[in-house]
């Protein structure tokens, strides 16, 4: 039978293998016991030399000579390589069980990265000739031939800003009351429209994702669309999250006050009770989306996540860290440096950091000086805290430009373009704009709150429909926000 005949084989190759594997470790050893003996060796014969054959003559090293056998100076790591890299054996890289690396693959697998699971799979020294490695590969190149491209130019983008964590602080009757029930999305509502957009198929991906920048045959930068590969019905997306900042304004109103690490080495948030006691959790989009990906993996595309974008003229993450803080503030210093951990975290977590002005202020109408002072000021004193960014998300989703493409004519995209943004997104109630430029790339974004949801409810205005594609927003709206939700 032809199965036998290939069982067979497969399992002659892998008796090779472990023969080969063998035979080298033997060789490895014959070769280390050869260096030890020479070096033993050349050690005798340096003792002899410096002591003349008398023990205890010349029997102190040299001050710039020490011993090879000394201890390291304290806090030295021999390991480290040139600009701090840490020299790792292949014991603790390497998977130490078949299992393990199994489950290391399916892990890249279920995000799509079928490239990054068959390199781990044929990589393995150890593993790579087992019958279940094999049947993995071809697994995964069998689905390899299924996937289907995604048009990048139809992709969406989705955006809320904080998610309102306890209704009924937020909406008590109080001045903020409105604004938030325009501009805010609540905690239930974001869950539900996660289930919803997972069951249609949607996955998350990152605006790099959509088109990156590269240089042409001259050595030029130009940007080119990406090759986003899903199996068939899945459908690309892009999330961002406005002003991540939980400004002074939204104490006690009922959402988080701050982006922490977890324990875990996760980000999280922590949260402000009516007793001043301050708990950590899942109270905002960071958390709550990190939960939902852990438990569907196949809602990230090769491990991606939202886009974050920042003002700055109370500080970021909720830290005080802008200068204007600095003799209010008793924890300034410290906040300076948890905003770098933090945003360091998010970055290696998946997670784009953008600009939305320092002052979040309407770049469409202000005139090119605030422009540039604004600009300046989010360099200064955000960026140099976040690292860099190439993102900017428009307050208000006032463009630069209209609908055409940009061009070094328009002084402000040129401004924006010198500090080194190339990624620019406005607000567009459209199910998708993109705009591939020569050397940017703009999007569109979608607002998912509370004013969006109301005026798309059948019994409020059965003429709209701006949601249906993403989700069902009777079953999604929170009955229980204020109604009726004032129009902008």
């Amino acid at each position: 039978m032809q199965f036998e005949d290939d069982y067979t084989r497969r399992r002659a190759y892998i008796s090779r293998r472990q023969k080969q594997r063998k035979r080298q470790r033997m060789v490895r050893i014959l070769i280390f016991f050869m260096i030890l003996g020479i070096l033993a060796a050349a050690g005798a014969g340096i003792w002899l030399f410096k002591t003349k054959g008398f023990p205890g003559a010349g029997s102190h090293p040299a001050p710039d000579a020490p011993s090879a056998s000394s201890p390291a100076e304290p806090g030295a790591d021999p390991g480290n390589g040139e600009d701090g890299e840490t020299g790792t054996s292949p014991a603790e890289t390497e998977p130490s069980s078949l299992d393990e690396l199994l489950s290391r693959a399916s892990g890249l697998a279920a995000s799509y990265d079928y490239d990054g699971a068959i390199a781990l799979l044929k990589d393995s020294a150890e593993f790579s000739g087992e019958q279940a490695v094999l049947d993995a590969i071809a697994s995964y190149e069998e689905i390899k031939t299924t996937l289907v491209r995604a048009d990048t130019a139809s992709i969406t983008h989705v955006f809320f800003h904080s998610l309102i964590m306890d209704n009924k602080k937020a909406f008590d009757g109080d001045s903020d009351e409105k604004g938030y029930n325009q501009v805010m999305t609540t905690k239930s509502e974001f869950l539900k429209i996660l289930d919803q957009m997972y069951e249609r198929g949607y996955v998350l991906v990152r605006m790099r994702d959509i088109a990156y920048e590269t240089t042409d045959e001259n050595g030029n930068p130009k940007f080119v669309a990406g090759d986003i590969m899903l199996p068939p019905g899945k459908k690309p997306f892009v999330m961002s999250q406005d002003d991540v900042c939980y400004y002074d304004y939204m104490k006690g109103d009922g959402f988080a006050t701050r982006i922490v690490i977890g324990d875990d080495g996760k980000p999280t948030c922590e949260m402000e009770l009516d007793d001043g006691t301050v708990v950590t959790g899942s109270f905002d989009l960071v958390p709550l989306l990190e939960d939902f990906i852990a438990e569907h993996p196949d809602f990230s595309y090769k491990g991606a996540r939202a886009v974050l974008a920042f003002t700055g003229y109370q500080g970021v993450l909720g830290y005080r860290t802008d200068p204007e803080y600095k003799d209010s503030n008793p924890n300034y210093e410290e906040d300076l440096e948890s905003v770098r951990q933090v945003a360091q975290c998010l970055r290696d977590g998946g997670w784009e950091l953008a600009s939305h002005s320092w002052g979040h202020i309407n770049l469409g109408s202000r005139d090119l000086a605030s422009v540039k002072t604004d600009t300046d000021k989010w360099e200064e004193r955000v960026e140099s805290l976040i690292g860099p960014t190439d993102i900017i998300l428009y307050p208000f989703g006032a463009d630069v430009g209209d609908w055409r493409a940009y061009t070094r004519e328009n002084e402000k995209f040129a401004y924006l373009y010198d500090k080194g943004f190339r990624y620019f997104c406005n607000v567009d109630s459209s199910p998708a704009w993109v705009q591939l430029g020569s050397d940017y790339l703009r999007q569109g974004r979608r607002n998912l709150d509370g004013y969006r949801m109301y005026y798309d409810l059948p019994e409020t205005n059965p003429s709209k429909d701006h949601l249906s594609d993403l989700f069902d927003v009777t079953t999604v709206f929170d009955r229980e926000r204020p109604v009726p939700v004032p129009p902008m």
